[in-house]
């Protein structure tokens, strides 16, 4: 017979609320600057290609930078 022992874990839901708006804040972070930026050179150019280029580059640039913006985040809201 096999035995499965639960560990306790010390999650608060204090912890557990401010890893959501952390996650959320990031996720928007990294979205919108690169959606923006992505849109308004298609709509004041109509060109595809350039915007997503464009768009697709401040989003993983961003992405280069989402561990030191997610702790200042994590200490601003803690």
């Amino acid at each position: 017979m096999i035995k499965i022992r639960r560990k306790k874990s010390g999650i608060t839901t204090e912890m557990l609320i401010n890893t959501i708006w952390i996650s959320t804040f990031l996720a928007l972070i990294l979205t919108i600057p690169a959606l923006g930026i992505f849109l308004g050179i298609y709509f004041t150019t109509s060109n595809l290609v350039v915007g997503a280029v464009v768009g697709f580059g401040v989003h993983f640039v961003t992405l280069i930078f989402s561990d030191r913006i997610s702790k200042r985040l994590t200490e601003i809201l803690s």
